[in-house]
């Protein structure tokens, strides 16, 4: 499946990305050929197969949580760049 520069472009302004016209054309090589693969996949008889979370049999593979002592909220903000009341001040990224 091809896609096509002005996709690339608009995925890459979607994801804060500056892509030069080089990169721009790679990645849409790229991307064409998962997409291709994926529509091989999609060919595939999958409906003897059992759905899954995962390909190995995980079970119990999270710890029991533990209240453990942290560090004091003034010595993690003495690196802070900038900081408010026991809290870290970052810019504002929504309007």
């Amino acid at each position: 499946m091809a896609i096509t520069i002005e996709q690339v472009e608009h995925i890459a302004k979607l994801a804060r990305l500056e892509l030069d016209r080089a990169e721009l054309e790679r990645m849409a090589r790229e991307l064409g050929a998962i997409l291709e693969y994926i529509e091989q996949l999609r060919q595939l008889d999958t409906s003897e197969v059992e759905p899954t979370a995962h390909v190995l049999d995980l079970a119990g593979v999270v710890r029991a949580d533990q209240v453990r002592p942290s560090l004091p909220a003034e010595r993690v903000l003495e690196a802070a760049p900038d900081q408010g009341e026991r809290h870290f001040r970052v810019p504002r990224i929504l309007g």
